[in-house]
């Protein structure tokens, strides 16, 4: 399984300020790669808060694996971005 080279908290925030620039989503920008590195990390406490409210596993994520490696991996996340504001 790949691993990815970006921290999670940087890809939900450039997520959430793609939907917010692209024209591809909510915004106006037909072309807003650029614009999304430069602003992602505006958007760096609402990725946060998504990680904190996926800390606790709904009852198909809880089938599918360990709660608590869930919660471990989620927590590793948060801190991780803790430690680099």
């Amino acid at each position: 399984m790949p691993v990815a080279t970006t921290s999670l908290v940087e890809r939900i925030a450039r997520v959430i300020a793609g939907r917010v620039l692209s024209a591809n989503a909510d915004g106006d920008d037909p072309s807003a790669a650029d614009k999304v590195d430069e602003v992602w990390f505006m958007y760096r406490d609402d990725a946060v808060s998504i990680l904190k409210t996926m800390r606790e596993p709904d009852e198909a994520a809880a089938r599918a694996g360990d709660p608590a490696m869930w919660e471990r991996m989620i927590e590793a996340s948060i801190e991780s971005a803790a430690a680099s504001a």
